[in-house]
């Protein structure tokens, strides 16, 4: 087996799932693999036993803005019993799939990134541009004591950074899923207030009533959405708005009515959508509903900030020359989902989401999640060209 395929089922075998992830075992298997390579590391804890780890390969100029490599090290909860293998047991089959959770989402990509390195540095090669890996925890969960704190830290203003890659999706076609920005998440609980009373009467007012209005204008406007991806062939899931009722809430009895009812969404909004307008729109299928209906936020991303994919930008030039060069055929959309790119483009630094997985099913967070080996190790080979491309990027005017 190819050292770098035993490496990340390695990795794969740490049991990073949530609600209890082994980020300690993590962090140590990758300091050791950073230390092996020569790199040097700095531990950040952001928050209570949330560290994120930093490893750093220094430029020959580092007053250049850095390359960012940054990948998450928790994973997804799993049902086991919707699995072929033990999802933390890294099973290779015949066809050299690789069984485990985590293995598209996105151990795969931190162990690439790692074996480039190894790669460059075998064979001698140097760069102007610093390269910094960064793994962090809780991205599964929103990031709240992971990337989203640490990029307001001093330690992460001192890595510079000038551009940034992150975690992408597979792609079943032959294309290769590029991301340049992602949905806004917003999770809205709407709150209906209404009469109680015998659950044998007639009762006006329910919060009931008001709670079927209020899910009938959300649940309308998610099948317009749905029917406006499904006639326009040139329109991506990220181009359009997703909403999900994903939890009610309410009641106490069989034989009461109940004073007040809850039903909670979950809506990923596409950068092109004017955020203001859209929340205008929530107020008023809320109020069209009747007296006593209140939404509030558990999560408001105002964020959407994109990511140049124009030749005449430097970074982007770099990225899509290796990947022309390497007749890589690239699809550009914006993520469907959320990822920690969005707080590193809110601090105002370029990322791009990019896991090098093609003729591969989107497994993310399924049953069964795989990677063929033949397709991680073709990702090994695209970061090595790519790597020395956006390092040696030519000093930028803002660097003099």
């Amino acid at each position: 087996e190819d050292p770098s395929v035993t490496l990340f089922r390695e990795y794969l075998r740490i049991d990073t799932v949530h609600p209890k992830p082994d980020y300690d075992a993590a962090i140590q298997f990758l300091e050791r693999v950073g230390t092996d390579l020569g790199l040097a590391c700095q531990k950040v804890e952001v928050c209570q036993g949330y560290m994120v780890l930093i490893l750093t390969w220094l430029g020959t100029n580092p007053r250049l803005r850095s390359i960012l490599l940054n990948s998450h090290t928790d994973v997804v909860p799993v049902f086991e019993e919707h699995w072929t293998y033990p999802p933390f047991e890294a099973v290779k089959d015949s066809q050299g799939n690789i069984y485990a959770r985590g293995a598209q989402d996105m151990k795969c990509v931190s162990i690439q990134y790692l074996e480039a390195i190894r790669r460059l540095k075998a064979e001698g090669k140097s760069f102007a541009r610093t390269i910094h890996l960064t793994f962090v925890p809780d991205e599964e969960v929103g990031g709240h004591k992971g990337m989203e704190v640490f990029v307001q830290r001093p330690e992460f203003r001192a890595l510079n950074v000038g551009f940034a890659l992150d975690e992408g999706l597979a792609s079943p076609s032959d294309t290769f899923s590029v991301f340049y920005g992602e949905k806004s998440p917003w999770w809205i609980k709407v709150k209906c207030m209404g009469s109680p009373g015998h659950g044998s009467r007639f009762i006006s007012n329910t919060a009931a009533e008001k709670l079927h209005k209020v899910i009938n204008s959300f649940l309308a406007f998610r099948e317009s959405e749905r029917q406006r991806l499904k006639s326009d062939s040139s329109l991506t899931l990220g181009d359009v708005t997703s909403l999900n009722l994903t939890m009610l809430e309410g009641g106490v009895s069989f034989n009461v009515v109940p004073s007040e009812m809850a039903v909670g969404f979950d809506i990923r909004i596409p950068p092109t959508v004017d955020l203001k307008a859209f929340e205008e729109q929530v107020a008023a299928w809320c109020r069209d509903a009747g007296d006593g209906v209140t939404y509030e936020f558990h999560q408001k991303c105002m964020d959407q900030n994109i990511t140049s994919t124009e030749e005449s930008d430097p970074w982007w030039k770099a990225f899509s020359g290796v990947c022309r060069d390497m007749k890589l055929q690239l699809k550009l959309e914006i993520f469907p989902a959320a990822t920690d790119s969005r707080y590193i483009r809110a601090v105002r630094h370029p990322a791009i989401g990019f896991s090098p997985m093609n003729r591969t099913p989107v497994l993310l967070h399924d049953h069964n999640e795989f990677l063929n080996e033949q397709v991680f190790l073709r990702g090994i080979d695209i970061y090595a060209r790519l790597l020395p491309a956006l390092a040696s990027v030519p000093p930028l005017p803002a660097e003099g």
